[in-house]
C-alpha cells in the first residue's frame, strides 16, 4: 500500500488542529483562500486516514487532550495537577459547601481536601465521591443520571437538575481550554451544561486549568473567564492573559502567588 503523504495545505491544517484543538471550516477557507469544497475534500481525506475528527462546521485533532482516554489523562501533567489541587485546598475552609464536577484535576483536588472537616459536597463524579467518602465528617451528595463508564462521571439532564437544587459556597470546575480572548472551551455539551449550572449556583467559582490549557480552542464554547471568580493554575500566565484576568477581576492563584 502506498504511504499517504499529506499535501502542504493538509500538513498546515494538521498543524492548526494540533495548536488549537478545533478549527472551523470557514476559518480554514479564509486562511488558505480556497473554496469550502476544497477544504471539505482535504478534511474528508484526513478524516479517512484517521488523522483528524470531523465535527459540524470544522474539525479537531483526534488525540487532543479533551478526547484522550481517561487512563491517559490520569498520567498527564500529574505534577501540575497536584500543584493546582494543593492551592485549591488552601482556599477552601472547613465547614464549607462545594460543587465538584468531572475531570482528573478535580479528582486531584478531592484528594487534597481529605484533611478538611465537615465539608458538604455535591458531585456528579463517582471517583470524587469514593475518595471523599473516606472522611467521615463529610456530607456527600451524588447526582443521579447516566454513568459514563470511561471516567466515572454521571451525566444527563437528571444530573443538571440535581445541581440546580443546591446553592453552594464554592463551585470548582475544570475546562479543556482558554483562548486568547478569555473564552472557555470544552468538547462536550454535557460538561458545558454541568459547568454552567455549577457557576450559576455557587457563591464563588474556582476554575482549575494547567498551563497547557491556555491559548487554545475546543469544540464548544462554555463561557468566558470573566464568569468565574478565581483561576488556579500551575504557572504564571503569559502577560496577555494576566492583563485579561486583571480587566475581568479574576483572581489568579499559582505556586508563586500569595494566597
Amino acid at each position: 500500500m502506498k504511504t499517504f503523504m499529506p499535501s502542504k495545505r493538509q500538513s498546515l491544517i494538521l498543524q492548526m488542529l494540533r495548536e488549537n484543538g478545533f478549527v472551523a471550516t470557514d476559518a480554514m477557507v479564509s486562511h488558505f483562500q480556497v473554496t469550502p469544497q476544497t477544504i471539505r475534500r482535504d478534511l474528508n481525506e484526513l478524516s479517512a486516514r484517521g488523522l483528524i475528527t470531523r465535527f459540524h462546521g470544522g474539525a479537531g485533532h483526534p488525540r487532543n487532550e479533551g478526547d484522550r482516554p481517561y487512563q491517559d489523562r490520569l498520567v498527564t501533567h500529574v505534577e501540575a495537577k497536584q500543584k493546582i489541587a494543593r492551592l485549591v485546598a488552601k482556599t477552601i475552609p472547613n465547614n464549607a459547601s462545594i460543587f465538584l464536577n468531572t475531570g482528573t484535576t478535580i479528582e486531584a483536588v478531592a484528594r487534597e481536601l481529605l484533611e478538611h472537616e465537615n465539608l458538604v459536597v455535591v458531585t456528579n463524579n463517582i471517583n470524587v465521591a469514593q475518595t471523599l467518602g473516606r472522611n467521615e465528617t463529610f456530607n456527600i451528595m451524588l447526582a443521579g443520571g447516566q454513568l459514563r463508564n470511561a471516567d466515572g462521571g454521571i451525566i444527563g439532564p437528571q444530573a443538571i437538575e440535581f445541581i440546580d437544587k443546591f446553592h453552594m459556597d464554592y463551585g470548582i470546575i475544570g475546562i479543556n481550554s482558554i483562548d486568547d480572548d478569555g473564552d472557555l472551551w470544552d468538547y462536550g455539551q454535557v460538561e458545558i451544561r454541568l459547568s454552567q449550572a455549577t457557576i450559576k449556583n455557587s457563591d464563588r467559582t474556582i476554575l482549575v486549568a494547567d498551563g497547557s490549557k491556555f491559548g487554545k480552542k475546543a469544540l464548544c464554547r462554555m463561557g468566558h473567564v470573566g464568569d468565574v471568580d478565581v483561576l488556579v493554575t500551575d504557572t504564571l500566565p503569559a502577560p496577555q492573559f494576566s492583563t485579561l484576568f486583571e480587566k475581568t477581576n479574576v483572581k489568579v492563584y499559582h505556586p508563586t502567588a500569595q494566597i
